[in-house]
């Protein structure tokens, strides 16, 4: 029997490798490295022969020089150099600056002559493998090939369009920075140097995915980040093996540490300002070209009810804003189950009055009360996801006109209730005020809501009880989810429950592993100048 299943799968391998359409030349071709060839015709037909002809390959055969001319090429894809370096910074000099050099007399073999005298391009590195020369090339670098040499020259003339600066939508704000990340990694990297003037911040960078050969970089500040967690970074991004990396997102499923629980434990934000105060915290940062949304690890529960403006705000009223924020959580997360139990099962909890009034606004209603929430809540989901796919100037006319049209008509034909059109409003608007825990929340009240309608407030305390064992057992990259509240760290509530004024923040937070804790100087409580001062001062006046 074990014979025959071993036959099968020969012959399944065998046919799946004489596959029709199935090309793997450019495997191949990379799999074995092959040397660049003293000819510059079998350089550049394999280049051809890879890349398929592509009409957006370009390849400029010319000569060097004229006492001892030398044939040579450029190769690179049209859209992705910026054209006028290319004719500037390498053709020109190449066919007009070369003789001048001939002229006085070339001291060094011709390939190092034109490396040291002739090309006026910042970025320029030598390669002796053809996949070198493929993947420059397809990043937007120019390849110089020169025939009778093994070694070739990759020349930096990366330029294609690109949004600008703009400030993202996801995360606005109304006093602070308002310039986000873009799709373009360099532009990335930039503004995080903009915020982070030191020679320790450093960048790793890797490529990821076979076929999209997808640059991605590992953002840290040496000295605050644990080596450890750097270090577990770097091996669980080199250890992804797949065909394609189009977003962070995809990075984020592979790394994550709880890829079965509906919380994230992996952080991502649009905003460089907000991308550096956490790695000055300790985090580390995962840049992918290609998108706007850096990563962040390790990534804690708080850290979804903190905002960027709290820190640019008087600590007060960030305070106020930081519990409505849980209030909105709890309300989002529980609003419809302890609506339901208390209209199923525990009516005596009620106010008389208000118990006649839901009394008379649910007479006629043909459904029970979780019939009510599951179709309500799902007509709310629907037109939230209306309101984001169309376009945004229809969009929000939609969302906001549906929602009063349905609520207003499922009330008078008798469907739903009154009060039952408010608390499933009440819990859509406050999922907005925690985007960060959207997609959770959304699992966790329909879960809360099934066992309320079975159990009433015990089906609703253990869905809580089981939330919080669930949220305690969870890490990211080794650290508490719920730190510093379990476990408990008294110099981390400074920013938890409060926002503390900026100056009593002396140290960071103990929850992300570091070496240097100190975050500031202590002693810097402000102070208003003394009689002797303001006599000083009146003096001078």
């Amino acid at each position: 029997m074990s014979k025959g299943w071993s036959k099968l799968f020969r012959v399944w391998k065998r046919k799946k490798s004489k596959a029709p359409g199935k090309d793997r030349s450019h495997d191949s071709f990379q799999e074995q490295g092959q040397p660049v060839s003293p000819d510059l015709t079998v350089n550049l037909t394999c280049l051809q022969g890879v890349l398929g002809h592509s009409n957006d390959l370009v390849i400029r055969q010319f000569t060097i020089g004229s006492a001892q001319p030398v044939a040579a090429a450029v190769v690179f894809i049209d859209g992705l150099v910026n054209s006028l370096m290319v004719n500037e910074s390498i053709m020109k000099p190449l066919l007009l600056e070369m003789r001048k050099v001939e002229d006085n007399g070339c001291k060094q073999d011709f390939l190092t002559e034109i490396k040291d005298t002739v090309l006026s391009v910042g970025q320029l590195y030598e390669v002796s493998n053809l996949p070198d020369i493929l993947d420059g090339v397809l990043t937007g670098d120019t390849a110089l090939i020169l025939d009778g040499y093994s070694t070739a020259l990759l020349l930096g003339t990366r330029a294609w369009e690109s949004r600008g600066v703009q400030e993202p939508d996801t995360e606005s704000v109304i006093r602070g920075p308002r310039e986000g990340f873009t799709e373009t990694l360099r532009v990335n990297t930039s503004l995080l140097r903009r915020k982070i003037k030191t020679p320790n911040l450093h960048f790793e960078q890797l490529k990821l995915g076979k076929q999209t050969k997808t640059e991605v970089c590992i953002a840290y500040i040496k000295g605050l980040a644990n080596e450890k967690i750097v270090a577990e970074v770097r091996r669980r991004l080199q250890g992804i093996d797949v065909d394609s990396i189009l977003e962070s997102g995809y990075i984020e499923e592979f790394i994550e540490d709880a890829p079965f629980s509906p919380f994230a434990t992996v952080g991502n934000s649009e905003k460089p300002d907000v991308t550096a105060a956490k790695m000055l915290e300790g985090r580390v940062g995962i840049l992918v070209d290609g998108t706007p949304f850096v990563l962040t690890v390790p990534y804690i529960f708080i850290e979804s009810l903190q905002a960027s403006e709290d820190y640019y705000s008087r600590p007060f009223y960030a305070t106020i804003v930081r519990w409505i924020r849980m209030w909105s959580l709890a309300c989002t997360a529980l609003l419809p189950a302890v609506y339901i139990a208390l209209q199923t099962f525990h009516q005596e909890m009620i106010p008389t009055s208000l118990l006649i009034s839901m009394a008379a606004s649910r007479e006629g209603v043909p459904f029970p009360a979780f019939a009510e929430a599951f179709f309500m809540g799902l007509i709310f989901e629907v037109l939230r996801e209306a309101g984001v796919r169309m376009p945004r100037s229809v969009g929000q006319a939609v969302s906001i006109v549906g929602a009063l049209v349905l609520g207003e008509a499922a009330v008078q034909a008798g469907l739903v209730s009154t009060p039952m059109v408010i608390v499933v409003a009440v819990t859509g608007i406050t999922g907005f005020i925690v985007p960060p825990q959207t997609d959770a929340i959304t699992i966790f009240r329909l879960g809360a809501t099934v066992l309320a309608a079975v159990l009433g407030f015990y089906g609703v305390l253990l869905c809580i009880l089981a939330l919080f064992i669930h949220l305690t057992a969870l890490r990211s990259f080794g650290v508490p989810y719920l730190s510093p509240l379990a476990p408990s760290s008294i110099l981390d509530l400074k920013d938890v429950l409060v926002r503390a004024p900026r100056w009593s923040m002396l140290t960071r937070p103990r929850a992300i592993p570091g070496r240097n804790w100190v975050r500031q100087a202590p002693f810097q409580y402000p102070q208003p100048p003394s009689d002797e001062e303001k006599e000083i001062i009146h003096h001078e006046e």
